[in-house]
C-alpha cells in the first residue's frame, strides 16, 4: 500500500450537518476499498488563490491515508462527479507520513528561594567599588 494525501475544496454554501455528511461520504469511499486513514483535518472555509466558478471562497478537507493505487482513481471519480467539490489534488507521499506529535504540558518553573537569588549575585563580576 502508497501513502497518499488528498486536499479538496467543497463550496462555501455547504455547512453543518450537509458538510459532516459531505466529508463522511468521501471517507466512506476511502474505507470501502481497504484505505487506512491517517489523517482527516478540516481546515474550514478559506479565501482562494484565485475565483473558480465565480466563488472566492471553499472550505478545505485534507485527507493522508494508505490504499492501492487502484483506490485513487475510484475516489477521485467520486470527487470530480459532486457539484459541490471546486477542486482536488490527489498526491503520492514516498516517505512515511509524519508522526503526530501530542503537546506536552508545560512545565512550570518553581521560583527559587531568596538565599539562591543572593548566592547568584555574589557570584557576578566584581564592580567598580570592590576592585577600589
Amino acid at each position: 500500500m502508497r501513502n497518499y494525501e488528498s486536499l479538496y475544496i467543497i463550496h462555501p454554501d455547504v455547512v453543518g450537518d450537509e458538510l459532516t455528511a459531505m466529508v463522511e461520504k468521501f471517507q466512506k469511499v476511502l474505507t470501502d476499498q481497504a484505505a487506512e486513514i491517517h489523517k482527516l483535518d478540516n481546515w474550514g472555509v478559506r479565501k482562494l488563490a484565485y475565483p473558480i466558478q465565480k466563488v472566492e471562497r471553499g472550505c478545505y478537507v485534507q485527507t493522508l491515508f494508505c490504499a492501492e493505487p487502484e483506490v485513487i482513481a475510484e475516489f477521485e471519480r467520486r470527487l470530480r462527479l459532486d457539484e459541490k467539490i471546486l477542486r482536488f489534488l490527489t498526491v503520492r507521499f514516498k516517505e512515511e507520513f509524519p508522526a503526530v506529535v501530542e503537546a506536552e504540558p508545560a512545565v512550570e518553573e518553581v521560583a527559587k528561594p531568596a538565599t539562591e537569588e543572593k548566592s547568584d549575585s555574589a557570584d557576578a563580576a566584581p564592580t567598580m567599588e570592590e576592585n577600589q
